[in-house]
C-alpha cells in the first residue's frame, strides 16, 4: 500500500487526506491502547497523528533501536529479543523508505504503527521493547532528534546562501549604487558592500541555529510517562548511541518541555524575516522604476495575460512564506501556554507548524542561493540612480568641515544649495561656481570636484564602504565560511 493512501499526504503537494481511523480496524489483532479502542469514530478520527507524524519514522526506529540494545545490556530482556527487534525494525525502516510499508489507520501515530508491524513480523519478542518507556519519552526524543537535524540542515542552507552572495558581490566588485533610508536615495554604496550586509544577517542566523540545536541537545529516554521507570536504565548509553551529549536531568521537565521547538520557530522566523528583506529588494530592483537587476526566466514568470511580464515569482513567495512561519511560532507558543506539568495531548499540536517552518525555512534558503548567481546587474543603470538625487550633498558638508565650518552650519548651506538645485531642475555638479558662491565662499569648483568613486573612497573606515575596506570584508566573509 502506498503510504499517501492512508491518513498522509495526497499526491497532490501540501493537501491532506481525509482518513477514518476506525473504519479501517481489521479482525484480529488490535494493538490499540485500550483507551483508544473505546473511542468513538469521531473521536478516534479526531485524535489520531499516523497521517503527519510518520514523519519521523527514522528517529522512532533509531531511538527504538538503541532502546532495545539498552535493554538486553542491562539483562531488562534477551539478547536475543534485542537481536529480533533490532532486526525487526532495520526491516520496518527499509519498507517505509521504498514505499512498501503497510500503514493502516488503526496504527493511530507512528510509534503505534512500528509496533505493530513489529509485532507482525518477529511475533511476541516486539511486545518487550516498550519495556521502561512511554510514548511521552519517545516522543520527546524523536521531536528533539528531529530539531537537531533540522537545525544542521538551516545551518547547511544558510551557509550555501551565504556563498552565493560573496559570488554574487564578487562578480560585481565595481558596482555602484544608491543607498537608501526610508527608501529615498541617500549615499552611494558598493552593491558588495550591500550584499555582505546580508552575509552578517545570515551569519547571526547560522549562530542562532547552533544554539538552538545545543539546546535540543538533551537526552529525555528514562523519564517514563512523567516519574521515570522503576528499571536500571543505562541513560548514558541511550544518549551516546543517539547522538546527545546530555541527559534530562527532570521527568517531568523531560517529557513536558518543547522550549527547543519554540527556539527554532523563533530562529525560523527571524532567518525569514532576513529572508523576506532580500526578497523584497530583489523584486523591487527587478521592477522597471528601478531596472538594476534582471530576472532570469528560470526563476521568474510570465502573465497570464500581459505577454510582456516577467514576474518575480519566487522572491514574492519567499516574502509571503515568512507569514505562515510567523503563524507557526504564535501557533507552538499558544499550545504551550496554558499546560500544567507534566504531558498533555494538547502537545500533538506542535509538529505540523514544525514541520511546516522546517520545509519553509530550507526551500527557502535553497532557492535564493540557487536564485542569486542568474541575476544580472544593470551597472549603468545602478550607477546612473547612484549620481542622481543630490547623493553627494553629504560630501559636500563634509568637505566644508574639513574647511573649518561646524558641521550643523555645513549641513545648512548645503541644504539650502540643494533646494536652490531642485528649483532649477540641476544636480550639485550642473550648478556654477557663481550659483554656489551665493551660499559659501568656501563652495568652489574644488569641493563641486566630489564625485561618485571619491564619496565612496572616503568612507575608509573599517565596516565602511571604500572598495579595500569591502575587498577586505570579502576575504573575511570567504574565511569565515572556510572555517565553518
Amino acid at each position: 500500500m502506498d503510504p499517501t493512501d492512508v491518513g498522509g499526504r495526497s499526491s497532490v503537494p501540501g493537501l491532506f487526506l481525509r482518513y477514518n481511523i476506525s473504519a479501517m480496524v481489521e479482525e484480529g489483532h488490535d494493538a490499540r491502547s485500550p483507551t483508544a479502542r473505546r473511542l468513538s469514530r469521531k473521536a478516534l478520527d479526531y485524535t489520531a497523528s499516523l497521517h503527519f507524524d510518520r514523519r519521523l519514522f527514522r528517529y522512532d526506529i533509531k531511538a527504538s533501536a538503541a532502546h532495545a540494545w539498552m535493554l538486553s545490556r542491562q539483562k531488562v530482556i534477551s539478547s536475543d529479543d534485542a537481536r529480533k527487534i533490532v532486526g525487526g525494525l532495520d526491516t520496518i525502516r527499509e519498507e517505509i523508505e521504498a514505499g512498501e510499508f503497510p500503514f493502516q489507520a488503526e496504527m493511530e501515530d507512528i510509534h503505534m504503527a512500528i509496533e505493530i508491524r513489529l509485532r507482525e513480523l518477529i511475533g511476541e519478542a516486539a511486545d518487550r521493547l516498550h519495556t521502561g518507556r512511554s510514548r511521552n519519552d519517545l516522543i520527546a526524543t524523536d521531536m528533539r532528534l528531529f530539531v537537531m537535524d533540522a537545525c544542521q540542515e538551516g545551518i547547511s542552507a544558510g551557509r550555501c546562501l551565504q556563498s552565493a552572495l560573496i559570488d554574487l558581490a564578487e562578480d560585481n566588485r565595481d558596482v555602484v549604487i544608491p543607498g537608501y533610508t526610508h527608501l529615498q536615495r541617500a549615499q552611494p554604496v558598493l552593491l558588495a558592500h550591500h550584499l555582505l550586509a546580508y552575509f552578517e544577517m545570515l551569519e547571526r542566523d547560522v549562530g542562532r541555529l547552533a544554539d538552538c540545536r545545543s539546546r535540543a541537545d538533551l537526552m529525555p529516554l528514562g523519564a517514563g510517562a512523567l516519574a521515570g521507570v522503576p528499571y536500571e536504565l543505562d541513560r548514558s548509553f541511550l544518549a551516546r548511541e543517539l547522538g546527545f551529549s546530555r541527559i534530562a536531568d527532570n521527568s517531568l521537565d523531560a517529557v513536558a518541555d518543547r522550549d527547543f521547538i519554540v527556539e527554532f520557530q523563533s530562529v525560523a522566523a527571524t532567518v525569514m524575516m532576513h529572508l523576506s528583506r532580500l526578497a523584497e529588494e530583489i523584486v523591487l530592483w527587478s521592477s522597471s522604476e528601478f531596472g538594476f537587476l534582471k530576472l532570469s526566466p528560470e526563476f521568474a514568470t510570465g502573465s497570464s495575460i500581459m505577454p510582456q511580464k516577467r514576474n518575480p515569482d519566487v522572491a514574492e513567495l519567499v516574502r509571503g512564506k515568512s507569514g505562515r512561519v510567523y503563524g507557526n511560532l504564535v501557533s507552538i507558543l499558544t499550545v504551550l501556554k496554558g499546560l500544567p506539568l507534566a504531558y498533555n495531548r494538547d502537545l500533538q499540536e506542535d509538529k505540523l507548524p514544525l514541520f511546516d517552518s522546517v520545509d519553509i525555512l530550507t526551500s527557502s534558503l535553497d532557492v535564493l542561493a540557487a536564485m542569486l548567481p542568474s541575476l544580472v546587474v544593470d551597472e549603468d543603470r545602478t550607477r546612473a540612480a547612484a549620481s542622481a538625487s543630490h547623493s553627494l550633498a553629504t560630501d559636500l558638508a563634509d568637505r566644508l568641515v574639513e574647511r573649518g565650518v561646524p558641521f550643523r552650519q555645513a549641513h545648512q548651506t548645503v541644504q539650502e544649495l540643494v533646494e536652490h538645485a531642485r528649483r532649477e531642475g540641476k544636480e550639485l555638479s550642473q550648478l556654477s561656481a557663481e550659483e554656489c558662491g551665493q551660499f559659501s565662499s568656501l563652495l568652489d569648483h574644488d569641493v563641486l570636484s566630489i564625485d561618485l568613486d571619491s564619496s565612496i573612497s572616503a568612507r575608509n573606515l573599517p565596516g565602511g564602504t571604500a572598495p579595500q575596506r569591502v575587498d577586505a570584508a570579502l576575504k573575511r566573509a570567504r574565511a569565515r565560511l572556510a572555517a565553518a
